[in-house]
């Protein structure tokens, strides 16, 4: 048994994270969050939890979530980064590059969505 447990958390290290974009997006609204990272899944997955625990960052966004309830909210994969094999490559820039390409496909920002206005 502990073979497999051990075989289980080998093959979860070993697995790709998917890099990208996403959206917590409110189906009420319209209203979205855009977020970018490594692995986006577990990106997504905080913020869930973070709306559940009331303690998300967002004001904004977390009273909707407060008042609308979880239901009222999907959490969506806009767009992904093909790894590469390069063992020195670094995701960041164009992880920004993404993300800044669906902020102004989306326009997200207050009062018709949660981020705040560029300057």
């Amino acid at each position: 048994m502990k073979a497999t447990r051990k075989a289980m958390i080998r093959q979860y290290k070993d697995t790709p994270r998917s890099m990208g974009v996403g959206a917590v997006r409110n189906t009420a609204n319209g209203k979205a969050l855009v977020v970018c990272g490594r692995d986006l899944s577990a990106l997504l997955n905080r913020h869930r939890a973070q709306l559940r625990l009331d303690a998300h960052a967002n004001r904004a966004l977390q009273a909707d979530w407060n008042t609308l309830g979880p239901d009222a909210f999907e959490f969506v994969v806009l767009d992904t980064l093909a790894p590469t094999d390069a063992a020195d490559y670094d995701p960041t820039e164009d992880l920004h590059t993404l993300e800044a390409l669906w902020l102004q496909k989306l326009s997200p920002f207050a009062p018709t969505g949660y981020h705040r206005p560029s300057a």
